[in-house]
């Protein structure tokens, strides 16, 4: 089963996508941290340990900000938290990099959940670096729909099954 659940920021996805895995999982499942701590933002860090309190033991961590086929296994479950920060680490290979590495995840015959936050429904970003960003977060989110199993998308921790 490939889930993807989405929404914008500090809209309950996580939860929601976390009660998802859980529920799916048959043992202990992963939790793949895409979180690149490089960047020493206090905010986010604090954001990070949030998410880490609020899991508490029920997932095992792996924190992968880039290459996640060098982490999923067949057979098992993972939460993956987020695909927006996957793509933001990724900027540098392109768009066909990317979905060339989510292919390989569905070709893996396990449960994956997948969070991506929404942040297509704004203005058009000025300097070119957002805009690519932008453009590619739509385009992941578009293949993410088009092949998964599922599709949620979550306003204040309700969720809406689009497909």
């Amino acid at each position: 089963m490939k889930s993807f659940y989405f929404g914008g920021q500090k809209s309950g996805k996580t939860s929601c996508a976390s009660a998802k895995a859980l529920k799916l999982a048959t043992s202990k499942p992963y939790y793949i941290a895409t979180y690149d701590n490089s960047y020493k933002d206090e905010a986010m860090k604090e954001r990070v340990n949030r998410h880490i309190k609020q899991r508490g033991n029920e997932f095992i961590t792996i924190e992968e900000p880039k290459d996640l086929t060098k982490v999923i296994k067949e057979n098992e479950t993972y939460l993956i938290d987020c695909i927006t920060m996957f793509i933001l680490n990724n900027m540098p290979l392109g768009y066909e990099e990317m979905e060339k590495q989510l292919q390989k995840l569905f070709s893996i015959n396990c449960n994956i959940v997948f969070i991506l936050n929404d942040i297509n429904n704004g203005v058009i970003p000025m300097e070119k670096y957002s805009r690519e960003f932008v453009d590619i977060s739509g385009l992941i989110g578009q293949f993410l729909a088009k092949n998964c199993d599922e599709v949620i998308e979550v306003k204040y921790c309700l969720e809406r099954k689009l497909k």
